[in-house]
Formats: structure tokens, C-alpha cells, sequence
């Protein structure tokens, strides 16, 4: 997968690029990391890429031909079948979840458009942009840490990337836990502190410890988010 990111702060992936998973992958070769300064798009000595908004207003706006000509020249033109798939990282977009990441990861080239200040002008969507992302329904100073957590979630999906394949299949939100939190996890020692591992966790009854599994996965999630046991039993949210 090759995945470009469009921002004017690239030295805040750089110690992402270098460590942990992302890391990993990217020296094995199964991810191309490229990330872009926007001002290397604008024409003027001052290299700006902001400008008050039309109609009054308090921030600026991010405007549109440098980020048009930076999103064409890495994706190409919108609408003239790319390959690629260009994300605008912004609190108005989709929310991004599991689902979207499984979905992403089938993909083999994202273009990340970082926005900043009150948000970019809607050109810029209407020309170049795919989709519009958001990671929640909170606002951040720029789309940076929603492209990381982007990055992050999509490329741990990616063959080969993740040390033992099955760890992905049995997570939070995974459709083989129906869409549910995950049961508690526990490890040595036995007992912590006067808290015992549940005994069942000990028995080495594989179908037991299946079970626990599966009840305090839809206990945790009834208490933590009802919200994904409606929906995973297809209840209307009213």
C-alpha cells in the first residue's frame, strides 16, 4: 500500500514513520509512507496557503490551488478513474470505525488531505476529494492526529503487518465478536494484589473459556456501549 499525506506540519509523522508497526512495515517494504509539505504547491513568495473567508468570519480558510494542485499531481483528477482514494480528515465527514479501516485496507494507494484553521475551501472538495473523514464528533487544531489514527488503524490490517494474523480477528468491533467490545484480558501473575485471574481462564476448557469470553464481551459492551449491542441486533436507535 502506498499511502501519501498532504499537510503543512510533516514533521509531526516522522517519528510515527519511524517506530512501532508503521515502522516495521515500512522497512519491510509493505508500506510506502510519503508525506508532503502543501507549501511545496503555492506559487506566491510567502508560500500561502490561507486567506480570510468570503462573507466575513472569524480563522482563514485553507485555500484551494495549492490543494488542488498537490492532491492532482499525487492522485490525479477526480473522476478520471484513479486508483487512488483522497480522504479530507475533517469533523463534518464520516466517522470513521472498524468497518472503514477493514475497508480502507483493501486499497492499495490513500491520499490523507490534512486540513487546518476553520477548514478548507469547499472547492477543494467538490474538485479533488473522495471522502470526507472524521475520528469523532470533536474538533481538533488540524487533521494530523485523525490522519495518524487513520494510518495507524488501516495499516495494522494489512497482510504480514501484524505478528500473529488471528489478534486482529478477535478485537473490539470486529464482526467475529459480533460487533462488540472484547472480554477482559489477564496474564501471570495468578493472583495481583488479592485479585485472582477467573479460574475459568485457568481450566484449559477451551469451550468454557469461550464462553466466559463471549458473555462478559456482551456484558462489557450492554454496560459500555449500548449502542453496538443495538445495533448488532439490528434495533432501531431511538
Amino acid at each position: 500500500m502506498r499511502i501519501d499525506v498532504i499537510t503543512i506540519f510533516p514533521g509531526l509523522f516522522e517519528p510515527f514513520r519511524e517506530t512501532s508497526l508503521l515502522g516495521l512495515a515500512c522497512r519491510e517494504g509493505r508500506v510506502e509512507l510519503a508525506v508532503h509539505d502543501l507549501r511545496r504547491w503555492t506559487t506566491d513568495r510567502h508560500r500561502t496557503v490561507d486567506d480570510a473567508p468570503y462573507g466575513g468570519g472569524p480563522g482563514m480558510v485553507m485555500k484551494p490551488e495549492p490543494l488542488v494542485a498537490a492532491i492532482e499531481e499525487l492522485a490525479g483528477e477526480k473522476g478520471t478513474g484513479r486508483s487512488a482514494r483522497v480522504l479530507l480528515l475533517t469533523p463534518q465527514g464520516r466517522r470513521f470505525d472498524q468497518e472503514a479501516a477493514e475497508e480502507l485496507a483493501g486499497r492499495g494507494h490513500l491520499v490523507l488531505v490534512c486540513g487546518r484553521y476553520e477548514g478548507v475551501d469547499q472547492r477543494v472538495i467538490d474538485l479533488a476529494v473522495d471522502e470526507e473523514i472524521s475520528i469523532g464528533d470533536y474538533v481538533l487544531a488540524g487533521g494530523e492526529l485523525p490522519a495518524l489514527a487513520v494510518i495507524e488503524a488501516v495499516v495494522r490490517l494489512l497482510p504480514g503487518v501484524m505478528g500473529n494474523p488471528a489478534s486482529a480477528e478477535t478485537e473490539s468491533f470486529q464482526a467475529s465478536l459480533g460487533g462488540l467490545l472484547e472480554a477482559p484480558h489477564y496474564t501471570r501473575p495468578a493472583v495481583f494484589r488479592g485479585l485472582e485471574v477467573p479460574a475459568v481462564l485457568r481450566s484449559g476448557d477451551h469451550q468454557a473459556i469461550a464462553r466466559w469470553r463471549a458473555e462478559q464481551a456482551r456484558e462489557r459492551t450492554r454496560r459500555r456501549r449500548p449502542d453496538l449491542l443495538r445495533a448488532a441486533s439490528g434495533e432501531d436507535e431511538r
